[in-house]
Parts: structure tokens; C-alpha cells; sequence
């Protein structure tokens, strides 16, 4: 049976973070802890004025290979793993001079920052701790006896139950501590595997492992029934995951997810060639437009579907200014990212409480690789991030007449947007704004047609007798597999169409985009996303 109080008597701590480590040895040593450390550790801690003996002394081996050998030993492990009060393991203990180490102190290299930083191959791999998670392992296995801390905001908590309890961990604190040891072995394992498989070009390696930090624990997940936490895996990508929270409360799971998606829409547009919003409401865009500033990308956007945009999120692709921040506060909108914000922008927002706002610090590449997954039951999709842009793209004219060259900034436009939305998925746009968005149908000619719905909407709420549609363009995210839908995105007003192409059915799709006078132009490449 383990015991609930186990005394620390002696503690071992080496650790590359050295965030509160003399604060933690000299609270250690005052209640009598014998302490041993390696390296650059022991050199903090006795610089520091306190004693402690070396790893060295300890094994009666010397550092070598670079720090690549030196806690790899069994005076190390054997006083971690063995379990008090069994005969045998006392006996070995006995016989080859081991002592027990009762806490263990460990903080890995650095090896996500090194890849976060860009550091070569060379450098990553020498940022690969192998002592370290060799030792949390065998102390969080042996948690009956030992405790085991990975994180430096772990001290404090522990500090306090030792002087609780007479310099002794209780049984609760160690199990959790050695949960909190695997997993973060576990995420560091993944982030090393996973930098593996992409430098080798693996798309599908036989084991693929994803691991994280608890950022904060949500109230609750997508429903109020749900738990849910937001956790960060290290990857160096601008989004969510990177802002300073400048003002608002708390984020919902809800939020975070239609941020990403918010994000990651705005950021298809280059800021150095032009301004951009978007407005996400349940991960699918309501309005998506450019302009020469933002406040006017952010009126055109607005004016697509000012009803869905009530109690939005509105993403920008450049630094938020007085004017774009003034005409976004005079409606209700949950959450703002942008790279960054003008001090007196950031105050204008602060007059609304409750309005989050995200200094994300930069814009995702969307050229860039990555991998992302979702769970199904018994297991795990993954994938490689959809790093297609239209403006890398062989567009093709399909059709007799060629698109103008408004139109075909229109379409590049839209095709960018219908990335975005969820399939089946139609985009009208007009100007280089949405003007319709038809989102998640279960066929396209219904995706077309709520598209059509949603510009006569936004038409009427403007006071305009026209339907926006008319002189649009229109983007598919897929291929039309019959004439329908395309003919229904002509009876709506539209002009010209970009799609990828691809259906058994194309030649009739191009006659009857001929016979109704569009222009049709293919990519070659579809985004479904569902």
C-alpha cells in the first residue's frame, strides 16, 4: 500500500529554466533537504551561496560527450526507482551505495523554443534532452515514493504542503505531479517526432503523437455541458494562440475556434498589398472585404450580412486604427485580432467592457506546411494544412470569353474566401467584398442559391431594390458536378465563375456557363473543408 506522507529528504534538481530555482533550493535546504544538481545548475545554486554536492561526486563519473552523459546512471535511477520498504530493492540499495533521492527537480532543453527560433538541424537535435525525460519517467513511475516537478510553477504549491506537513508530500500531490511528468514528456516526445517526420518529408508516419500546454481551462466547451480546455502545442504560428489579450473577459471555447477560423480567412490577404477584414460568425465568414483602409474593408464587409455580423468576430490584416476601431464598436461584436493596435485604438474598445481584443503580433503564413487533425471515435484524422493560394495557381479560361480584368480580381478574391467557408461552398463577391456566402449545404445549386438569398438580404437591409448579386462573380470551393448550380448563380446576377474543374460533367458545365454568357476560369485545385 502506498503512504499517503512521504518525507523529502533529499532532492535532486537540474534544470534549463532556471525561473525560481534559487528560491526554491534555499526553501529546500532551510528545512534540512540535501540538494544535488548538474551543470549549470549547481554552478546557479552555489553562486548563490548554497551547498550542494555535484552529480559527479554522486556517480563517480564526470560529465562528458558534450553534458551528453551525466545523470545516465544507475546511483541516479536506482535512487529514483527503488521503492522503500520492499527488502529487495533495499538490499540492492545497500550493497551498491544508493541513496534515495525523494524529490526530483527536472526542466527538459529547450527544444520547442530552438524550433520556434528557427534553429538548424544541428542545433535542434543538440536541444534534445535525453537525461532528463529518462529521470521524470522513472520518478513520476515511482510517484508512491518520489515527487517529481517539470514545472516551475509547481514550487510554490509544493513549498506550501511541505510546510504543512512537516516537510512531507502527500500522495495526492505526488500522483499529480507524475501526470503532469508524462504528459509533458509526452509533448515533448510528439514536438520531436513530428519535426522528424516533416524534415523527412513523412506525410504519414506509423505512430504520429500531439501534446500541449494548458493555456487556461475554458467554463465550459461548445456547449455548456462540455468541459474544455485551450491548450498550446508550441508550433510557431501567429494566431490565437500568440495574442495578448489587450482588453474584454474571458474567451469561450466558441470564440478561440471562430478566431482561428477569422484569422487564418484575413490573413490570405497580403497587408502590403491591401487592407482586409473578416467577419466570422460559427467559423464561416459573413462578410470578407479589402479596401484601401480598414475602416472602409470593414464598412464593405459589414454591409454583406450585417444581421449574421451581430455578435461576431471581426479579424484584421493590419494594425488596428482609430477609425476601423470607432465604426467596429458601434455594433455588438465578441472579439477583435489584429497584429497589432494603436494606443488609442486599444482605448476606444476599452470602453466596451466586455469586447475582447487580440494583439496576435503577426500574420500566419498561409504558404506555410503544417499539419492539422481532428478526432474521430477510436482514433485521429491528420493531414497536411491547406497551403493552396490562388495567386500561386494556374488559372485556366474555360469558357469563350475571357473574364475582365475586374472580374478576375473579383474571383481571385473570392476563391481566397471560399477556402474559408464550410463545404459545399459558394462565394458572390463584388468590388473585392462578399456580397453573398453560401455555407455548409449538402448540395452546391442549394449552396447557390442561399448565396443569392443572403445578397437580396443584404441589398434590402442597405435600402438598395437591386440584389447584390447582379455583376458579381461567383467561386466554388469544388468542382459543379451538373449545370445547376452554375445556372443558379447566373439567374442570381452573376458573371463570371472560378472553380477547380475536374467533373465528368465539365464539358456540359462549360457549355451552359457559354450559353449564358459567363466567363470561367478554372484553378485546378478545390478547397473542401468540413
Amino acid at each position: 500500500m502506498p503512504v499517503d506522507l512521504r518525507p523529502i529528504a533529499r532532492a535532486l534538481l537540474s534544470v534549463s529554466d532556471k525561473t525560481g530555482l534559487v528560491d526554491l533550493a534555499r526553501a529546500l535546504a532551510a528545512r534540512g533537504v540535501a540538494l544535488v544538481s548538474t551543470g549549470g545548475t549547481r554552478k546557479a545554486l552555489a553562486d548563490a551561496g548554497l551547498s550542494v554536492s555535484d552529480i559527479a561526486d554522486v556517480t563517480g563519473f564526470p560529465e562528458m560527450m558534450d553534458g551528453r552523459l551525466k545523470t545516465l546512471h544507475p546511483k541516479v535511477h536506482g535512487g529514483l526507482l527503488a521503492i522503500r520498504e520492499n527488502p529487495e530493492h533495499e538490499a540492492a540499495m545497500l550493497a551498491h551505495d544508493i541513496r534515495p533521492i525523494d524529490l526530483l527537480v527536472v526542466n527538459l532543453y529547450p527544444f520547442e523554443e530552438t524550433l520556434r527560433a528557427g534553429g538548424s538541424f544541428e542545433h535542434c537535435v543538440e536541444n534534445i534532452d535525453i537525461g532528463g525525460p529518462a529521470m521524470i519517467r522513472a520518478a513520476a513511475k515511482n510517484h508512491d515514493d518520489v515527487a517529481v516537478i517539470v514545472d516551475p510553477e509547481d514550487y510554490a504549491p509544493l513549498l506550501a504542503e511541505l510546510e504543512a506537513n512537516n516537510g512531507a508530500a502527500t500522495l495526492a500531490t505526488r500522483r499529480r505531479l507524475a501526470q503532469k511528468a508524462f504528459a509533458r514528456t509526452a509533448a515533448y516526445d510528439a514536438a520531436i517526432s513530428n519535426w522528424l517526420a516533416a524534415s523527412l518529408g513523412e506525410a504519414t508516419p506509423p505512430w504520429r503523437a500531439f501534446g500541449g500546454k494548458l493555456a487556461e481551462p475554458m467554463r465550459y466547451g461548445e456547449n455548456p455541458h462540455q468541459s474544455a480546455g485551450f491548450y498550446l502545442s508550441g508550433d510557431a504560428r501567429f494566431g490565437v494562440a500568440t495574442a495578448r489579450q489587450a482588453q474584454g473577459k474571458q474567451l469561450s471555447y466558441n470564440n478561440v475556434n471562430d478566431t482561428d477560423a477569422a484569422y487564418e480567412l484575413v490573413a490570405e490577404f497580403d497587408p502590403a498589398r491591401t487592407a482586409a477584414v473578416a467577419i466570422i460568425k460559427h467559423s464561416n465568414p459573413c462578410g470578407v472585404a479589402e479596401g484601401a483602409t480598414l475602416a472602409e474593408a470593414y464598412a464593405k464587409a459589414l454591409r454583406c450580412d450585417p444581421v449574421s455580423a451581430f455578435g461576431g468576430i471581426v479579424a484584421f490584416n493590419r494594425r488596428l486604427d482609430v477609425e476601423a476601431a470607432r465604426e467596429i464598436v458601434k455594433i455588438f461584436t465578441e472579439v477583435i485580432i489584429a497584429p497589432d493596435a494603436d494606443e488609442e485604438a486599444i482605448a476606444i474598445v476599452a470602453a466596451k467592457k466586455n469586447l475582447r481584443l487580440l494583439l496576435a503580433g503577426g500574420l500566419p503564413d498561409p504558404r506555410s506546411r503544417g499539419v492539422t487533425f481532428r478526432s474521430v471515435a477510436g482514433g485521429f484524422l491528420a493531414q497536411s494544412r491547406d497551403n493552396a493560394v490562388v495567386d500561386d495557381l494556374a488559372l485556366t479560361v474555360a469558357t469563350k470569353r475571357a473574364p475582365s480584368e475586374r472580374e478576375l480580381a473579383d474571383l481571385k478574391f473570392a476563391f481566397r474566401v471560399a477556402k474559408h467557408v464550410k463545404s459545399n461552398a459558394i462565394v458572390y463577391a463584388r468590388d473585392l467584398a462578399t456580397v453573398g456566402v453560401g455555407a455548409g449545404q449538402m448540395s452546391r445549386v442549394d449552396s447557390s442559391r442561399v448565396a443569392a438569398v443572403k445578397a437580396e438580404d443584404a441589398a434590402r437591409e442597405a435600402g438598395v431594390t437591386e440584389s447584390f448579386a447582379i455583376g458579381s462573380v461567383v467561386a466554388s470551393d469544388a468542382f459543379f458536378p451538373f449545370p445547376d448550380g452554375l445556372l443558379a448563380a447566373a439567374s442570381a446576377g452573376a458573371t463570371a465563375v472560378i472553380q477547380p474543374g475536374g467533373s465528368v460533367n465539365d464539358k456540359d458545365v462549360i457549355a451552359a456557363a457559354d450559353e449564358a454568357g459567363l466567363a470561367m476560369v478554372l484553378t485546378g485545385v478545390r478547397h473542401f473543408r468540413h
